[in-house]
């Protein structure tokens, strides 16, 4: 039989959801709720919906195995408390909450109430980060001696939701929304979460002619837990678009960019290695949330996982204020 999901948000994102779960049997979507009237009709005619403009009205009429939350992140604490105190299992997308201590609240009600609790992590399902991950661990290239990720987009574009603009909102800027996926995604490759970091952010937005009061740009060097040292550098200005992540050891070098390809270098040039992938990122996804369900694993992307990566953002933000290096601890529920 299988479990029913509801989605609450229709933006962008819910798409690839819904696209995801109308390829798996083990899943079946029965509502959408968002406050624009006009998305929630477009979507439940797409996908044979039963749509809301409350969520809150979703969950009770309906009572769903699963909800999958994507709303503006200020929102995510309150919707996830909900649905979690009647009973439903959550797919939550990054990042988890605007702060730790709003983390702390969802995953204590997730653990009241027995429900699973992921978080939209969507890295760990990329082909191209699998196959990096087994080849990092392998050893073949040696010890890892240091990385360097780059991440270069237009992030002030026209069609960004005015919310992303606004840091009460947003819990921040390009750091909060695109920094969380490269985070994210080096403790994941790595087994290893980080432990300090350094950072200098810029809010240049004004010159675009934007108000705002989100950075638009940063640099960071962090430490993780195992000492590899790795530098991060996001920009969302009018650059030449750019995602590589590369990897130096002692006997080679390692490219990753997600859509593309996995390059390894072990005398002075690049070779493009095989990334072999059955499903959908979206798909694995959901079926890691389904056998933790079913009691046949324990959540990877768990919610004390989340709430890690917003730890780390959360020191990034304070090492700019202070002009220092900040040591990133982990307290409260996990």
């Amino acid at each position: 039989m299988s479990l029913t999901v509801a989605l609450i948000g229709a933006g962008i994102i819910s798409s690839e959801h819904l696209k995801a779960i109308s390829r798996m049997k083990e899943l079946q979507a029965i509502a959408v709720a968002d406050i624009d009237e006009a998305k929630v009709k477009e979507v439940s005619r797409e996908y044979n919906l039963i749509g809301y403009v409350d969520y809150r009205e979703l969950v009770q009429n309906e009572n769903p195995d699963i909800v999958v939350i994507s709303l503006p992140h200020f929102l995510h604490k309150d919707a996830a408390i909900f649905c979690a105190r009647n009973g439903c299992h959550i797919l939550l997308e990054k990042p988890m909450a605007l702060n730790t201590q709003e983390c702390d609240e969802i995953l204590q009600a997730a653990l009241d109430h027995d429900v699973q609790l992921m978080i939209g992590h969507i890295q760990h399902y990329f082909p191209e980060n699998d196959v990096a991950k087994k080849m990092i661990h392998e050893g073949d290239l040696g010890e890892l001696v240091q990385i360097t990720e780059t991440r270069h987009m237009n992030y002030f574009k026209q069609d960004r939701p005015a919310w992303f603009l606004e840091r009460d909102k947003a819990g921040g800027g390009i750091m909060m929304n695109l920094g969380a996926h490269s985070i994210d995604k080096i403790q994941w490759l790595l087994n290893s979460r980080f432990s300090r970091v350094m950072s200098n952010l810029s809010f240049h937005s004004r010159h675009l002619g934007i108000s705002s009061d989100i950075e638009g740009s940063g640099l960071m060097y962090l430490e993780t837990e195992k000492g590899v040292p790795v530098t991060i550098s996001i920009s969302g200005y009018e650059v030449v678009p750019k995602h590589i992540t590369e990897l130096i050891f002692t006997k080679g070098m390692m490219k990753v960019e997600v859509g593309k390809g996995v390059y390894v270098s072990q005398g002075g040039s690049y070779s493009q290695v095989p990334t072999p992938s059955d499903k959908s990122p979206f798909e694995k996804q959901f079926m890691e949330l389904i056998d933790a369900i079913q009691g046949k694993r324990i959540l990877e992307n768990s919610g004390s996982y989340g709430k890690s990566v917003v730890n780390v953002i959360q020191g990034i933000y304070e090492s700019h204020e202070r002009r220092n290096i900040i040591e990133i601890n982990e307290v409260g529920v996990d």
